[in-house]
């Protein structure tokens, strides 16, 4: 995919430089814990460092969630899923739990992250690095041959992980092999990806580089493992009826017929014998009416939350993009709401009632989530505004090759390909079409983009 860089001025003061330091500090985030005890319990009894873990991470990751193991069993396969227990660190009501509910999940700046939990515990005493062991919610699996699962057992012991692996030098067969074979079952439940290219912001001696790439095939297999014990989670959730679920509504039958109007005009329609999950996993988005399309998807993926339930089932319980109940259950380390899924999912798998603090803490868990992911939202759509308007900056009045994404009346949204910039546009735009467009604004300390069609 097409990258841009722009060197920042060596000096503290330099205008791009202060823009981006900025940002975490105007929406309330700070980096520094304040003092906090990190306890050293023990580890469980139940020991399962003998299974042969590995984790798969992008480059130079240190807070490890998940590490997995995966065997052939006859025609069948099994899975080893182990899930780090930040539970056993983290006291109910202790300054550490406060701080974790106070910021919610893990905030990703441009000059690096901003933890849920501190460093010593989510990049040390709890993360699943190689070579040492830990304590885990460890998940077990027995699928059929197309990777349907057909028993689920979930224990807490103590785990020693092999090898960290990265998403490009990972070489595990039946990763891929059970990855495909679940998308597969994804495709039979209606359920949907929206795989858009990813923005990352990079920074290497100054240069800040603004790359989008396509994910990596083992991404989307790694993901299926992490969408399985997600649903399962949910599955155990349900039959106890007490939880919390990841939930999203159908599409609204009046942004369903609008997006298949589009995918009409954009000369791709969308069939009505073809379910939505196939449709866009068919799409080419390295053409114009391709990248258009997926982007319009989006309008589809709206209105997800988190759904609390307590002695009763809710009305709604399904997660439509997953096509199925399901649960966020695979990233304690840097989502608040994981920690409490897993202590749920371990008492109620071991005829166990759920603690008492977890019970407690389930109705203000959906409001603290959606509070941290907006201020996530939030910084990462600053951070790029910033540098796309540094890499444009003193190249106002120039003209741009670029793809309208969106259109509105009289204005929309297009996507540059050298250098990768996504911007507003003002002007008479159609989806699909690619244009000439003028730079008319590019103010960093605003992180404002504006352009013109011409």
């Amino acid at each position: 995919m097409p990258t841009a860089s722009l060197r920042l001025s060596s000096t503290p003061a330099g205008e791009l430089a202060t823009a981006l330091a900025a940002i975490p500090s105007s929406l309330g985030l700070t980096r520094e814990f304040p003092p906090l005890d990190i306890p050293s319990p023990a580890l469980p009894e139940a020991d399962l460092t003998h299974l042969a873990f590995v984790t798969v991470d992008p480059p130079g990751a240190t807070d490890l969630d998940q590490a997995f193991l995966l065997e052939r069993d006859g025609e069948g396969y099994l899975v080893h899923y182990a899930i780090a227990d930040v539970a056993l660190f983290v006291e109910p009501g202790s300054p550490l739990d406060a701080e974790a509910r106070r910021r919610g999940q893990t905030i990703y700046a441009p000059d690096g992250r901003i933890p849920l939990h501190p460093p010593a515990l989510s990049e040390g005493a709890a993360s699943l690095l190689p070579g040492v062991e830990r304590s885990a919610y460890v998940w077990r699996f027995e699928l059929d041959g197309t990777a349907a699962v057909l028993s689920t057992s979930l224990t807490r012991a103590r785990v020693r992980s092999c090898a960290q692996l990265t998403y490009e030098t990972v070489d595990e067969p039946l990763l891929r092999e059970i990855g495909e074979r679940r998308i597969q079952l994804e495709r039979a439940r209606g359920g949907a990806s929206l795989t858009l290219p990813e923005t990352e912001i990079q920074e290497n001696d100054g240069v800040y580089s603004l790359e989008r790439r396509e994910p990596l095939p083992a991404e989307a297999w790694n993901a299926q493992l992490s969408l399985m014990t997600g649903m399962a989670a949910a599955d155990l959730m349900l039959g106890a009826k007490v939880g919390i679920l990841r939930t999203m509504p159908e599409a609204d039958p009046s942004a369903v017929d609008s997006f298949r109007l589009q995918s009409r005009a954009l000369g791709v329609p969308w069939a009505a014998d073809v379910p939505y999950g196939d449709y866009l996993r068919g799409l080419d988005t390295s053409t114009p009416a391709g990248l258009a399309i997926m982007y319009a998807a989006a309008s589809l993926f709206r209105g997800a939350g988190y759904t609390v339930f307590d002695g009763s089932l809710p009305a709604e319980i399904e997660q439509a993009a997953v096509g199925a109940p399901y649960a966020h259950a695979t990233a304690p380390l840097r989502r608040l709401v994981d920690r409490f899924v897993l202590a749920a999912c371990e008492a109620i798998a071991n005829d166990r009632p759920v603690p008492d603090w977890v019970r407690e803490a389930l109705p203000e868990l959906p409001g603290i989530m959606a509070a941290s992911g907006s201020v996530a939202g939030q910084v990462d759509r600053q951070a790029i505004d910033t540098i796309e308007a540094a890499l444009l900056h003193g190249r106002v009045g120039e003209s741009f090759d670029a793809t309208v994404i969106s259109a509105r009346a009289n204005s929309g949204t297009i996507q540059l390909a050298d250098p990768a910039v996504t911007a507003s546009c003002d002007g008479a735009l159609e989806a699909g079409s690619v244009i000439g467009a003028r730079l008319d604004v590019a103010e960093i300390s605003t992180a404002t983009v504006r352009f013109s069609a011409v």
